[in-house]
């Protein structure tokens, strides 16, 4: 019998209605890459309906008896190798039904075309607006999501070089916008002591939401420290064509003859400096908790938070932390009481979350 095959997009999902309507739009602009016998749904991982296992209840009652899923993630980290795994796994053994996983978009050369076409769109309107300046003599800020994960925060790194060396930037820095080091604010802060006139800050992430309100809004409080400096705001990734290519690779590369690895510099598979005592970690998901509560999950609404003045900077985080909570700073405004977390190593660096708070 000739299987059927269903393609299964992971989200995340988000506290931000927009950020949930932008995945949605992107999945649903798929398809035209597909195969077009091919069914596909997506879902998330908590906060947003529909949740993963109602996609595949629904590819399951169209007869698709072969799934293909991905992770809707940049890079692998916690999400990808652990929680959405977790989730498939358990819905494969349920329902006896054959679910194949591949890789996260990762670092590939159409991703950072992609990236380059945002950024080269914000360097033609900052010429446009201020006048011309030799990429020589700009500076280029990358922002990742920043993890608890020395491979997916790496890989920021590698992008951001290929961004620099490609385009041909006079310098390049990286920051994250939570969990790890450097946060937005200090690694500006360095790059405004470095002498260039203008910065491009690019946030490496595919959709709008809290963390793009954090970047751009750490970026305009920079702006208004160093006023010699011309900041200038590059927009996310979103459904950029060149985006949708490397998901439909995704999709198809897991029927190809041999299926690529994923995570090759994975800490719960190899020894990682920093990292040693996690190989071999139980393979497990955080997130059944919130799974579909969407907006009414704990801390879900961004809007009606009135602890910040302007955007949402991630300090409350801090104080949360300082009562004792076991919980990892995934921005989702819940606690995980789970003690198999292990501790962040550079949890107290003080380029990290600790410099959100009000000095």
């Amino acid at each position: 019998m000739v299987n059927k095959i269903g393609v299964m997009i992971c989200g995340h999902g988000s506290r931000s209605q927009s950020a949930v309507d932008e995945f949605a739009t992107l999945a649903e602009k798929l398809p035209p890459y597909l195969p077009p016998e091919w069914d596909m749904e997506y879902g998330y991982l908590e906060f947003a309906n529909p949740l993963i296992r109602d996609g595949l209840d629904k590819l399951r009652k169209n007869d698709c008896d072969k799934i293909l899923a991905v992770p809707g993630m940049l890079f692998a980290a916690m999400h990808s190798k652990n929680d959405i795994p977790t989730v498939l796994n358990t819905y494969a053994a349920k329902h006896n039904i054959d679910v194949n996983y591949g890789r996260e978009l990762g670092v590939d050369p159409k991703m950072v075309a992609a990236a380059a076409g945002r950024i080269q769109d914000a360097v033609n309107t900052a010429n446009l607006e201020y006048g011309e300046m030799a990429l020589h003599d700009t500076a280029l800020v990358v922002i990742g999501r920043g993890a608890s994960d020395p491979d997916a925060n790496s890989n920021v790194s590698k992008v951001a070089r290929m961004l620099w060396e490609g385009m041909g930037f006079g310098w390049c820095e990286v920051g994250y916008s939570g969990v790890t080091f450097p946060l937005v604010e200090p690694c500006l802060d360095h790059v405004s002591r470095l002498g260039y006139k203008r910065v491009i800050v690019f946030p490496y992430f595919l959709f709008s939401g809290i963390l793009i309100d954090r970047i751009y809004g750490f970026t305009d409080k920079c702006a208004e420290k160093y006023l010699d400096i011309q900041f200038i705001k590059a927009g996310y990734l979103g459904d950029h064509p060149k985006v949708l290519e490397t998901f439909a690779e995704r999709i198809t590369e897991q029927v190809g003859e041999i299926p690529p690895p994923n995570c090759a510099l994975c800490k719960y598979r190899t020894q990682v400096l920093g990292f040693e005592a996690e190989v071999g970690s139980v393979q497990e998901s955080h997130h059944h908790h919130v799974e579909g509560q969407g907006a009414s999950a704990p801390g879900s609404n961004v809007e009606d938070c009135n602890l910040c003045d302007t955007f949402c900077t991630g300090e409350c985080r801090l104080d949360m932390m300082d009562h004792h909570h076991h919980h990892h700073d995934d921005d989702h405004g819940h606690h995980h009481h789970d003690h198999s977390h292990p501790e962040y190593p550079q949890a107290k660096h003080p380029l990290g979350p600790e410099s959100a708070r009000k000095k």
